[in-house]
């Protein structure tokens, strides 16, 4: 159920974006909406972002699995138990560019008709995880020859080095395929999977319908649809420079993909897509392990009056006496 709620939703915000096309409604499309998304995108990810940091953390809480820094000869793993700031940024690196933790994750199997539990990495989901965010930041990049002039030279480069292969007119690039591969492939798990279908939501389905459909969409308006690049161009520079012109030549497919992304930008704020700047503010991973050589104090403690055996001894004496109990002072 949650898969077919997925699907609908995305195929009823494609439908409505193809009305952009529509004589009268390109500015609501083409103009409104994108200036609408990207406002809720800004503003939510800082409200994100700040309510996660006005969260206080008393505690040095970083997730360790390697020795931690103790006596001299003893040989510390920095980047799994970092003990100062250079190790936290290493292993946030890895973290955030290799996904480390992910390639670390483990799945279990069972064999010889269940009597024998199997451990081992993941290493497909790890992949089509890395290929997925990376195609996707490397096509945004790319997709900045649309709102400059003249085109960064470094934008330049990436496209002649994503289009090496050549293959037709317009060329291939090999990020787009990969992009769409490894979102298929991510789809395909959460579905063919039965414990991995079991746990997931509409809101996991929705997210990667909405990338298989921006990708699909992308794709077809360059190989598959005659499109107005030029006319996509003037309204893209006009957006970035607040003076925004809808050309008339836009065809509808340009609108169902733009309305996509409007929508993937609006719901990204407040979606689990916000593990993008999260994982930055995650105390499990930003902190260095120092608790053995540091004294950390709790900033939520406060003075109050204790009441020590001493005293205890003494107003009880009595008793304590009668009922036989030993005492440390007659």
């Amino acid at each position: 159920m949650n898969i077919l709620v997925s699907l609908a939703a995305v195929a009823v915000v494609f439908l409505v974006g193809l009305l952009g096309a529509v004589p009268g409604l390109g500015w609501i499309f083409g103009v409104i909406l994108p200036y609408l998304a990207v406002a809720v995108f800004l503003g939510g990810v800082v409200w994100r972002i700040l309510s996660w940091a006005n969260v206080p953390v008393p505690f040095r809480i970083p997730t360790t699995c390697g020795q931690q820094k103790s006596l001299s000869w003893i040989k510390p793993q920095e980047l799994e138990n970092p003990s100062g700031t250079a190790g936290v940024v290493g292993r946030m690196a890895l973290e955030v560019l290799c996904f480390r933790s992910l390639l670390r994750n483990t799945k279990t199997q069972q064999i010889d008709d269940g009597r024998r539990l199997v451990y081992a990495t993941d290493i497909w989901l790890w992949l089509g995880a890395l290929a997925m965010h990376w195609t996707f930041l490397l096509i945004l990049i790319r997709h900045l020859r649309l709102i400059t002039n003249p085109v960064p030279t470094a934008v330049t480069f990436l496209e002649s080095a994503d289009g090496f292969f050549e293959i037709e007119v317009p060329v291939i690039y090999a990020t787009s395929v990969i992009f769409l591969v490894a979102v298929t492939y991510l789809l395909l798990r959460r579905l063919i999977s039965p414990t991995v279908r079991y746990i997931s939501l509409a809101a996991d389905y929705f997210p990667l319908f909405l990338l298989l459909g921006i990708g699909i969409s992308g794709f077809c308006l360059r190989h598959l649809w005659k499109t107005d690049v030029e006319g996509i161009k003037r309204l893209a520079v006009g957006l970035t420079g607040f003076s925004p012109t809808v050309p008339d030549t836009i065809g509808p497919l340009f609108y169902g993909h733009l309305f996509l992304v409007c929508v993937f930008l609006a719901y990204f704020p407040f979606s689990k897509l916000m593990h993008m700047g999260g994982v930055f503010l995650s105390p499990t991973r930003n902190m260095a392990n120092s608790n053995r050589r540091v004294h950390h104090v709790n900033p939520w403690d406060y003075p109050v009056k204790v009441h020590p055996y001493d005293e205890y001894e003494d107003e009880l004496r009595d008793k304590m006496k009668a009922a036989g109990l030993p005492l440390e002072r007659e």
